[in-house]
This record gives structure tokens, C-alpha cells and sequence, in this order.
């Protein structure tokens, strides 16, 4: 991450910034406030030099004073101006190429004019411009550190919040922020905190969506559950009757409920967490070939490279099995499951997975898309399930040139003592 794009950084040059601007503006009017002041004074005592040289001149008496001429050749040319127009002034100029403090006035039709030495006033205010820099620079300083300061804090609870807001996006609904409430803060009992607000408000909509995800839960396994026994009468008591067409469409849709319900009960125990896997020492290639021929369904497999994996041969049967009947359901042939090391690829050669169900993974109860007629209801979530018993890396694509492609990724660990 750039160091412009974070959020501590851009609040603490706001804030430089603004006390730069404040210190600048603060500065000019004080550079011209002293200034005037300085400048004002030494105007003072020339025109009050001026005043003693007319009067002398007036009377005819002698001037001692040696910064005294009529016309002087460097008097400034607008000084000048005004005296001739009979009125006297004063101003900043060079004599003998120092700076000096003019006054001139008329006197007999000549201008009569004196000078006082300015480089002390120009160093005093070149002093005074340092100052006023230093201690702008100084300002900035510190409102800088105390702006990256107080970003840091906000930007840290910021980034906790962010945090825990992908750990819930994640599934983990049991992160939460943790900020304590308005008013329970020993630190600042009556402050008012909109990242706390902000923080309160992601653990409350955590909080809320964990409990409905609880009740859902208990809902499905308390149905599952509640289903199993009079389904299970209902099969037996379907055997009992006449051979015909009416006797296996009863049969063909009460095994359809049945397996639904062992879905529903398998989904509520992968979402309890109770399931363990028993792992032990498989040969990838030979289990899956098995699988494959267990079901039943035309696919063919390719061993491109065999190897041997840690996993539970029976919750692997179920995910294969699970993915080729989608397969069989939904695409079309032919259907190719290829293993090559410890990855496992299933692809059929249909319309391919909808594009939700690659971007936010299979949902329970959605049995298609209206768009491409393609199905990822219980299946494909019981797959999911299974596939995090196994720590197995699943992955939903499509082909370029069409169909669904599922990939597998198995640990290829070893075994620890006692397993």
C-alpha cells in the first residue's frame, strides 16, 4: 500500500497543510505589523532631522549634522518629485550604495534633505522574518506529529474494523471489533466516537446475523429430523403395495424426500463443526477411479500422475459422487475426471457453472439459474462442507470452450503419531 493512500498519512498532511496556511497567513501579517512599527520609527526620527535642518536653514544658523545636503545627487527620484511640488516626505533608498531612511523637503526652491542609516533596521527585521519562520516551522511540526497521532488511533481502529468485517465476509461470524460502548470507555467516559459507532454497529450486524444463521440451522435439522421417521414408515409401508406404475412412482418420490432429508441432516451436522475426518493413507488415483465406477454414471478418468494423499476415503467417495451426479444432472457429456498429483479435476461439457455461484461459492436450496439452467442446490454445498473437513482447496470454474470444471486440491501431509 502506498504511503499516500493511507488514511493516517493524508489526515496528517491535512492537517500540516492547513497549519502551514494559518502559520503563513499569521506570519505575513506579523512580518507586516513589526515592520510597519520598525520602519515607522526610523521615518520618526527622520523627519524629526528634517524638522531641525529647515529650521536651522530658516535661521541661518549651523548645521553640525553631516547626513545633511541640499540636493544630493542620490536622493530617490520620486523624493524629488514631491519636493518639488513644495511638500516634504520621506523614503527607503541607497546612499552611497548603503541603505538609508530619506527625508527631504523644500527649502528656497532646492530640496533640502538628511539621512539616516537603514542596515540595522533591515537586519533587526531580518531577524524578525526568522522568527516568525522558525517558530511557524515549529507549530507545523508539532500540529504535525499531534494530526499523525490522532490518525494513527482512528486509522488502527479503522483497519481492526475493516478486519474483522472480511474475517464475517469470510464466514467467521464469531469475529467481532470489541470497542467498548459510548460512555463505558474509563479513559473517556462521555465521548462521542463515530468509529465506535461504526465498530458497535458491525458487531450488532454480526451478532444478529449469527443468531438468524443459528435458528436456520436448528430449523433445517429439526425438519431433517422430524422427517426421518414418518418417511421411513412411508417406505416401508409402500412396499407393501401392488406390483405397478403407481407403486413405483410412489417409491421413486418418497427415496427422493429420503435422500433430501439425509441431505438436510448431513448439511446440519458439516455446519454444527462437529464432523472429524478419519484420515489414512490413500492412493489418489485408485480411489478415485473407484468412486467413479461406484456411481455408476458414464465418465472416464485419466491418471496423468498418481499420488498418495492423507484423507477419508469415504468423505472423498461422497464429494466425487456428489459432483459427478451434478455433472450427469446438469451439463453434458462427455464428463472427464483427471487426476494429476494430489489435484483432481472434474469437468463436464454444458453450459458451465453460473457466474454467481463462481463469485460467492454454491447456496443451499437454489437449484438454478434462470439464465443458464444451470443447478448448485444441496450437492454442490454438501461438497463445500466436506471438501473443509478435508482441508481440500475447492475451486468452481468454466472451460473456455464451455462446460463446468471443479477442481480439488488435497493436503499431501503426512500423518502425525496416534492418527
Amino acid at each position: 500500500m502506498r504511503v499516500t493512500s493511507s488514511l493516517r498519512w493524508k489526515i496528517a498532511l491535512t492537517t500540516t497543510a492547513v497549519c502551514c496556511a494559518v502559520a503563513a497567513v499569521l506570519g505575513v501579517l506579523v512580518h507586516n505589523v513589526v515592520a510597519r512599527q520598525v520602519v515607522g520609527e526610523v521615518r520618526k526620527d527622520a523627519d524629526r532631522a528634517l524638522g531641525h535642518a529647515l529650521g536651522h536653514y530658516q535661521y541661518g544658523t549651523t548645521h553640525d549634522d553631516v547626513n545633511t545636503s541640499l540636493n544630493p545627487p542620490d536622493l530617490p527620484p520620486p523624493l524629488s518629485a514631491l519636493v518639488a511640488k513644495g511638500l516634504t516626505g520621506s523614503m527607503v533608498g541607497k546612499q552611497a550604495g548603503k541603505p538609508v531612511m530619506w527625508a527631504a523637503g523644500p527649502a528656497d526652491g532646492q530640496a533640502l534633505a538628511v539621512w539616516i542609516p537603514f542596515e540595522s533596521t533591515r537586519t533587526r527585521l531580518r531577524d524578525i522574518d526568522a522568527a516568525i519562520l522558525a517558530s511557524s516551522l515549529l507549530a507545523a511540526g508539532v500540529v504535525a506529529l499531534a494530526g499523525l497521532f490522532l490518525a494513527n488511533r482512528i486509522s488502527r481502529r479503522l483497519t481492526r474494523t475493516a478486519a474483522v468485517a472480511r474475517r464475517i465476509s469470510a464466514g467467521d461470524l464469531d469475529a467481532r471489533v470489541g470497542l467498548p460502548e459510548e460512555g463505558q470507555d474509563p479513559r473517556r467516559p462521555h465521548s462521542r466516537d463515530e468509529v465506535r459507532d461504526v465498530a458497535q454497529a458491525l458487531d450488532s450486524m454480526a451478532a444478529s446475523l449469527q443468531e438468524r444463521l443459528e435458528a436456520e440451522k436448528r430449523f433445517t435439522a429439526d425438519v431433517a429430523h422430524e422427517l426421518r421417521t414418518p418417511l421411513t414408515g412411508s417406505l416401508a409401508a409402500a412396499a407393501l403395495l401392488p406390483e405397478g406404475r403407481p407403486k413405483e412412482m410412489i417409491n421413486d418420490r418418497l427415496k427422493a424426500l429420503h435422500l433430501l432429508t439425509e441431505d438436510l441432516l448431513e448439511i446440519s451436522r458439516l455446519d454444527s463443526g462437529v464432523e472429524q475426518a478419519d484420515l489414512a493413507r490413500v492412493e489418489l488415483g485408485r480411489a478415485v477411479q473407484r468412486a467413479v465406477t461406484a456411481t455408476g454414471l458414464p465418465a472416464s478418468v485419466e491418471v496423468v500422475r498418481d499420488a498418495v494423499v492423507f484423507t477419508d476415503r469415504r468423505r472423498l467417495d461422497r464429494i466425487l459422487t456428489n459432483l459427478l451426479v451434478n455433472a450427469d444432472k446438469h451439463g453434458r457429456p462427455p464428463v472427464e475426471v483427471t487426476v494429476e498429483g494430489p489435484v483432481v479435476t472434474v469437468r463436464d461439457h454444458g453450459s458451465g457453472y453460473p457466474s454467481r455461484l463462481i463469485e460467492q461459492g454454491p447456496q443451499r436450496f437454489r437449484t438454478g439459474d434462470p439464465g443458464r439452467g444451470r443447478g448448485h442446490g444441496l450437492g454442490l454445498t454438501i461438497v463445500v462442507g466436506q471438501a473443509a473437513v478435508l482441508d481440500i482447496t475447492l475451486t468452481f470454474a468454466n472451460a473456455p470452450d464451455g462446460g463446468a470444471v471443479t477442481t480439488l486440491g488435497l493436503p499431501v501431509g503426512r500423518l502425525t503419531d496416534g492418527s
